[in-house]
């Protein structure tokens, strides 16, 4: 009994891990429809903003939850203002924007930090079942993502900011004939994926390194995760982490992790052979 409740809060935690640095990538892309290869990038920059607020002398979990999503919203807030507002409904155009966003900012930070790995210590300490053990600080990764996702889900349904985002996604000329500005709108909502990166880079700082190349971890992931889910932001991106942590643990369980994360690219080739418009797109048309 308990090998299998360590098994559960393990698997739980790679689905909440895969779904917790895909949402900001999920709203600007299922949202915006801005392909932001930059994506891994705004995870490092809040990795690096919690990572250095803590060196400064900051509570560590003021610096994970507060700083790095903070930094991070700036930043995309910098970035959409100066370069994403230009290319709006331009995909191909966006790709290579990002893209070149992407290798800018590694390429300056690694001038300012070199590519050695700092990391930020693991807060709590271990959780003993029985004769077995998992760190604490998994059920805080699970307990935030599902918390965020509860949040958003909220945001997006009943809030006024919401459903203004949503109508300025499907329509902006009626939402501007309304007495909206639909540039604002788009501001607040990479500035809002950009913050949601940048606190999944504050949380994953402790069980990773901090390195300007670390984002190239997450970003494939990521984009895989939030295509396969779909159009629906929490219903689609959800269902896909499911399946994505789920077969990720139960391989790595009975093999290694090398050949998980070789499983979930696998699936990931199969659902979009069967399914192309994606999970939510075959199952929960007109969800959230």
């Amino acid at each position: 009994m308990d090998f299998f409740l360590i098994i559960f809060i393990q698997t739980l935690a790679s689905i909440a891990t895969i779904l917790l640095f895909s949402l900001g990538l999920s709203v600007v892309f299922g949202m915006m429809r801005v392909i932001n290869l930059a994506h891994g990038e705004f995870i490092m920059i809040g990795a690096y903003g919690a990572l250095k607020s803590y060196e400064m002398g900051a509570n560590q979990w003021v610096a994970m939850l507060v700083v790095a999503p903070l930094v991070a919203a700036l930043v995309g807030l910098i970035v959409e203002r100066v370069l994403i507002r230009r290319l709006y409904g331009r995909l191909i155009d966006t790709l290579l924007a990002t893209w070149g966003l992407s290798l800018f900012v590694i390429g300056g930070l690694t001038m300012i930090y070199g590519n050695t790995a700092s990391s930020l210590p693991t807060p709590l300490g271990t959780l003993v079942v029985g004769r077995y053990s998992i760190g604490q600080y998994s059920l805080v990764i699970i307990a935030a993502t599902a918390t965020l996702l509860a949040a958003i889900y909220v945001v997006l349904k009943y809030t006024s900011f919401g459903t203004l985002a949503r109508g300025t996604m499907q329509d902006p000329d009626m939402v501007s004939a309304l007495g909206y500005n639909p540039k604002t709108v788009y501001a607040a909502t990479f500035a809002a994926g950009a913050g949601l990166a940048g606190l999944a880079g504050g949380l994953l700082a402790p069980l990773t390194g901090i390195t300007p190349t670390m984002g190239a971890a997450f970003v494939a992931k990521a984009f895989i995760t939030v295509i396969t889910g779909g159009p629906a932001i929490i219903l689609g991106t959800g269902a896909a982490s499911v399946i994505f942590g789920g077969i990720n643990q139960a391989v790595t369980f009975v093999s290694t992790s090398v050949f998980g994360e070789a499983a979930l690219f696998v699936a990931a080739i199969f659902l979009l052979r069967f399914l192309p418009n994606g999970v939510s797109g075959r199952f929960f048309k007109g969800g959230v």
